[in-house]
């Protein structure tokens, strides 16, 4: 059996409805079915990769800030002492006069700053966030082989809706705990039940004659912040 026949086997076995009157067995050489069969039984091997990347914290980051810039992302990095006057900094060089706040944000991270907070208290509706000039707020974690930033609405990232309207958004990702390799060891750290958003630059589409037009279903500028614990 060829692979081309095995993986085409195996998508007729899962698919094929159960028969309720099989009927005696007319043994290998005249059933049609008996390679079907075979292939659905026999185990997938799952010996592939979880990672493609080196077990160092220090080549993850640098990993991580070059797949971030590459989907267009501005990354900027500081320490937990210099994050405060960083935030500060960016909502200045962007003329932010509000900025949404989601629950459970650090304080001290916007306390450098004279932006007016807007804090999500649940009564944010799009129209409201709209006018909101941009939304600060933590990460899940961060997948460095992607270039992903994903969030899950734990406390610092707040609802999808906050991370969807305003045209600026400033994530913060604690390193190294938050950030991860690769997909595979990113999955069982994320709760499935939880409302994920999964990041990769800022939004944008080539849908209209390959031209990039970014803005479209969400922030039109994505900043993240790698402070370094």
């Amino acid at each position: 059996m060829t692979a081309r026949e095995f993986i085409l086997a195996r998508i007729r076995a899962a698919l094929a409805d159960p028969d309720p009157d099989p009927g005696p067995d007319p043994g290998p050489d005249r059933d049609p079915d008996r390679n079907r069969d075979r292939a659905a039984e026999e185990p997938v091997a799952r010996d592939y990769l979880r990672t493609h990347s080196p077990d160092d914290p220090a080549a993850l980051l640098d990993l991580l800030h070059h797949n971030l810039a590459d989907y267009r992302a501005r990354v900027h990095r500081c320490t937990e002492a210099e994050l405060p006057a960083v935030l500060a900094r960016l909502l200045a060089e962007r003329g932010s006069r509000t900025v949404a706040v989601p629950p459970g944000l650090p304080p001290a991270w916007l306390s450098a700053t004279a932006v007016t907070a807007v804090p999500d208290d649940g009564t944010l509706t799009a129209a409201r966030l709209d006018a909101v000039d941009s939304v600060v707020t933590g990460c899940a974690l961060a997948i460095a082989e992607t270039g992903t930033i994903v969030l899950d609405a734990g406390p610092g990232q707040g609802r999808r809706l906050l991370t969807l309207v305003p045209d600026h958004h400033v994530c913060v990702v604690r390193t190294p705990g938050q950030v991860v390799a690769s997909v595979p060891l990113a999955l069982p750290r994320l709760d499935p039940a939880r409302p994920q958003t999964w990041i990769s630059g800022p939004s944008a589409t080539s849908d209209i004659e390959l031209d990039r037009v970014e803005g479209v279903h969400g922030p039109r500028t994505l900043e993240v912040l790698l402070v370094e614990g």
